[in-house]
């Protein structure tokens, strides 16, 4: 359940003290407002940017030009973000709910974009159902990728100096953007 994970997300992100924030375009402020529900989100939840349009993801969000239903573009939306709300742990997401398709792909296609301080990562999902039943699914999938990554961050280590920054100051291990 998504209030139980946003529940983790504010002990984990409390406790590790990082800032959180999202980037939305399918789910169009529902995980800013599953996040904000959880407890003390004051002083751990940075904000979001609902970039529904995808001139804005583009323009605002720094998009490549091409599809916006993609992970390349979810990491470029979690990248910006970080940036812009100055958080050391983002999720992006962009998908088709449906009924129609989008992007040339089918609906129930979401894509996932996580950025921390130490690593990028993309997930695609394929969600069955209506479109309320994919913005649900989405929206409890990605609050449980923040839980993950937020308890992932006590076993981490300090870089190496190998792993190149991210643009706001933190640091990227493991795939690197626009790389697949």
């Amino acid at each position: 359940m998504a209030s139980d994970d946003a529940e983790t997300v504010a002990r984990l992100a409390l406790a590790a003290g990082m800032g959180v924030a999202v980037s939305e375009s399918l789910t169009s402020g529902a995980l800013a407002s599953a996040l904000g529900a959880a407890p003390q989100a004051s002083e751990w939840f940075r904000g979001g940017i609902v970039a529904y349009a995808a001139s804005v993801k583009h323009e605002l969000l720094d998009v490549p030009p091409g599809p916006v239903v993609s992970t390349d573009a979810v990491l470029a939306m979690a990248l910006s973000t970080g940036e812009l709300l100055d958080a050391d742990l983002v999720l992006a997401v962009s998908g088709v709910g449906g009924p129609e398709p989008q992007d040339d792909r089918p609906p129930g296609t979401v894509c996932f974009g996580l950025a921390t301080p130490w690593r990028v990562e993309t997930d695609e999902q394929h969600f069955e159902g209506d479109p309320p039943t994919v913005l649900k699914r989405t929206v409890e999938h990605g609050v449980a990728m923040l839980a993950r990554a937020l308890g992932d961050t006590a076993t981490e280590q300090e870089p190496t100096g190998t792993e190149s920054a991210l643009p706001w100051g933190g640091i990227v291990r493991g795939r690197q953007p626009g790389t697949d």
